[in-house]
């Protein structure tokens, strides 16, 4: 109890839109992803706060090796990683999810410079695709083939980060926009910026597709954790509305969404949801643990 204790302040200080979709989750359901969400921070943390390059990688290291002894049933004293190690375990999460996920990490301690797109890809299959692939496990889903599109929502939440904290990324010397993507429109990341928006919007049109994949594996979900994800996507994708109302400008101010939208999102989606319970009452299969591993992000140039 003290773990999910722990877990759920974290989620409460550092992502309130997760936090409220999580409360529509089903009560064990909200416990395993209030653990999956606290162990995502609590090594993003440990990277991200490090005070220099190397202090992230030793402490990256460390994470590896907790990683591996979670994962090899070595008793654990760390609250945290105690509930963790039970929740992989009852949920049969793949060991090659959390590992993809420092793998990320890793990216963003080694400075990978983002030349070609593809490696942008790799970069949110790492950091978001695998955390929709844990989520599924967490939850259940009645059709493996959500695995993938969890994946997709990921991605389209990590793309939205990435076009929202553009000019936040460069002042701490991480350029995520991707060279090829730059050139197409005539722009680089150089002092002072340059004029972003055409790439913004091109990356954001992206995300909407993979949102809109991501809507289609919602009916594979329980109900509730189906309204839930669907929620926390609505949420996220209104970031990109924002964006797009200030002009793709991310040097313009950090895009957010207020609490009344929020609240509004909330309404409306509950709503979409609702409409589909008659459909789900009609279908026979079961939610399950899935059997599928994913091993990489889908390709889209």
């Amino acid at each position: 109890m003290q773990a999910h204790a722990l877990a759920m302040a974290s989620i409460d200080q550092h992502s309130k839109s997760f936090a409220l979709a999580s409360r529509l989750l089903p009560l064990r359901v909200r416990q395993d992803a209030v653990v999956l969400y606290a162990w995502c921070r609590y090594a993003d943390d440990a990277v991200d706060e490090a005070p220099s390059p190397e202090v992230a990688g030793l402490a990256l290291t460390r994470l590896e090796h907790e990683l591996a002894a979670v994962y090899a049933g070595a008793p654990q004293t760390e609250p945290l990683l105690a509930a963790l190690q039970e929740l992989l375990t009852r949920r049969q999460v793949p060991r090659l999810y959390p590992q993809e996920l420092l793998a990320g990490m890793r990216m963003d301690v080694e400075g990978v410079r983002y030349g070609e797109f593809a490696t942008l890809e790799l970069y949110c299959w790492r950091v978001a695709g695998v955390v929709g692939a844990m989520m599924c496990h967490v939850m259940g889903v009645n059709d493996d083939r959500a695995l993938r599109q969890a994946a997709d929502l990921g991605a389209a939440m990590q793309l939205t980060n990435i076009c929202r904290d553009v000019a936040e990324d460069w002042q701490r010397g991480r350029v995520y926009l991707p060279a090829d993507l730059l050139a197409r429109h005539s722009l680089a990341l150089a002092e002072p910026p340059h004029d972003v928006a055409p790439a913004v919007a091109e990356l954001l049109a992206l995300a909407e597709r993979r949102y809109q994949a991501g809507d289609r594996g919602l009916g594979a979900l329980p109900w509730r954790c189906a309204l839930a994800i669907a929620v926390a996507s609505a949420v996220y994708r209104d970031i990109g509305r924002v964006l797009a109302a200030q002009g793709f400008d991310p040097f313009a101010g950090r895009a957010h969404t207020t609490l009344p939208r929020k609240l509004w999102l909330v309404l409306r989606t509950a709503v979409s949801q609702l409409v589909q319970v008659p459909a789900r009452a009609r279908r026979t299969a079961q939610a399950h643990v899935p059997q599928t591993l994913l091993s990489g992000p889908a390709q889209e140039a």
